[in-house]
């Protein structure tokens, strides 16, 4: 676990830091720099952007790091990954086509609700196609064990551009409409900057010779677009759907809640960028006692450090919609349940990597297909009668059913889980947690209770988990940092 604590830890820091201005954006300068209208829309743009970008990529981040180690020759290595850098193509250049000639039919469609979004859908392929190719690049990194600077640009980067860019309208250097291209152009960018640092630390040899088993790679990248579409359909079809049925500012009050529950998913993000390629390592040598080791190391680590950051959220979330502004803080159910389905990802672990790593993928893409049109039709069913509360109970449902088929088929195929008994222990310290702390307020500020319930909250966390010895790799951390101290 030596890389993976060294390179998670780096990450972690790099994700909260983009959390962190995340945060400043989206609880105070989206929200007072530009119009709720205009902030829908942005939130808008992203989230169809990372709907069509699995299908652009075709797959081809997710084939990159399952089939690097396969290959065992430089020739045959190189026409791989040319291969890798022109897959994208394939689909991109049809739905561009088809794009430009039924524009105004796709319009038509997309803005019945609100108009405003007429003008802007090529400012969606354009951000899903850097999107892909910074996926394409990213992982031309991790396969070589090197995830922190593409964690950097993925984590930091474009929220950096962001909020350069909502302190240029705010002091009217750009109108509304040049940020709107601002933000496009931040991840064309971004994706230009990890081509650079990529090719600078292996530098593409354009091979067109023959592959091996091609047809497994091709068959692999069509069917991963079903996979990548289906987690970004359950993540990001919630905000897309809001947009048929109620105004674009909701969009925004709904992103927002969204954003603040997310912050759970960080650990996850984190580790997965190195767990990625280390589990198609063990699979590829069929080592299962490593990738049961790591199945469970990872889900108790990642419980225990996405737990504590639950309770942050779940004790403070009253004072917290307490100082952005009052429209906003209608999404208190919102919070909850999307917070419950992201504590509920964390504690998987590593379990994406084995699946669709593993020869059992087209099985559980089956499954994803299911839940992902079970995840449209509950939009469509509980959007109209309970607004973005209706989106998210849409959304916890098809994340828990679709987690708990994917923990059952791990289970049934490699005989592992990710659960062990320090798993129920941490579950009940949670749960105690939770109500000791969301009921107590001091009166104080908002500013000044966040503070303090934090603090307390922190100390006595961490005493519990070192008390209770429920994880090695976080007592061994902890107690490196007393010595530290010392």
């Amino acid at each position: 676990m030596g890389i993976v604590v060294n390179q998670s830890l780096k990450n972690t820091i790099t994700t909260y830091l983009g959390f962190g201005i995340g945060a400043v954006n989206t609880l105070f300068l989206y929200t007072n720099f530009i119009t709720d209208e205009y902030y829908g829309l942005v939130a808008y743009i992203l989230s169809a952007a990372n709907i069509m970008m699995p299908l652009v990529a075709f797959g081809a981040h997710n084939t990159i790091v399952k089939f690097y180690t396969s290959f065992k020759t430089k020739n045959s290595l190189n026409s791989f990954l040319t291969l890798m850098l022109f897959l994208p193509l394939v689909l991109s250049i049809p739905v561009a086509i088809v794009g430009y000639l039924a524009y105004d039919v796709i319009a038509d469609i997309l803005s019945q609700k609100n108009e405003i979004v007429r003008g802007y859908l090529w400012y969606i392929f354009i951000t899903a196609l850097s999107m892909a190719y910074f996926e394409v690049f990213y992982a031309w990194m991790k396969v070589q064990m090197q995830t922190v600077f593409g964690n950097f640009m993925k984590e930091v980067f474009h929220r950096v551009g962001a909020m350069i860019l909502l302190f240029a309208v705010f002091f009217k250097l750009i109108t509304i409409d040049q940020f709107l291209v601002g933000i496009v152009g931040v991840y064309v960018f971004r994706a230009f900057v990890m081509m650079l640092y990529a090719f600078w630390k292996r530098l593409p040899v354009f091979r067109f010779n023959k592959i091996d088993k091609l047809s497994s790679i091709l068959k692999y990248s069509s069917l991963i677009i079903i996979a990548g579409s289906i987690a970004t359909i359950i993540l990001d079809i919630d905000k897309f759907m809001l947009n048929n049925y109620l105004d674009i500012e909701t969009i925004a009050y709904y992103s927002v809640a969204v954003f603040i529950a997310t912050v759970i998913a960080v650990p996850q993000r984190a580790m997965h960028q190195i767990l990625l390629p280390l589990t198609a390592k063990f699979l590829n040598e069929n080592n299962q006692v490593e990738l049961k080791d790591l199945y469970q190391r990872s889900s108790l680590t990642l419980y225990i450090i996405s737990g504590f950051i639950f309770l942050l959220i779940i004790s403070n979330i009253n004072a917290l919609y307490e100082i952005i502004p009052p429209e906003f803080s209608g999404g208190l159910v919102v919070v909850f349940l999307i917070s419950i389905a992201k504590l509920y990802d964390n504690l998987l672990g590593n379990n994406n990597a084995i699946l669709f790593n593993s020869d059992y993928y087209r099985v559980v893409l089956f499954f994803g297909v299911i839940l992902a049109v079970l995840a449209i039709v509950l939009n469509l069913i509980l959007i109209p009668i309970y607004g973005i509360n209706g989106s998210a109970i849409a959304t916890f449902i098809a994340i828990v059913v679709y987690n708990s088929i994917k923990v059952y088929f791990v289970k049934a195929k490699f005989n592992m889980l990710p659960f062990t008994s320090e798993t129920l222990k941490m579950t009940l310290v949670l749960i105690v947690l939770v109500f000791g702390f969301y009921f107590w307020e001091f009166p104080f500020n908002p500013y000044v209770n966040i503070t303090l319930k934090s603090l307390a909250l922190g100390i006595l966390y961490t005493v519990i988990i070192y008390r209770l010895n429920v994880s090695e790799d976080i007592s061994e951390a902890i107690n490196t940092y007393l010595k530290l101290k010392r």
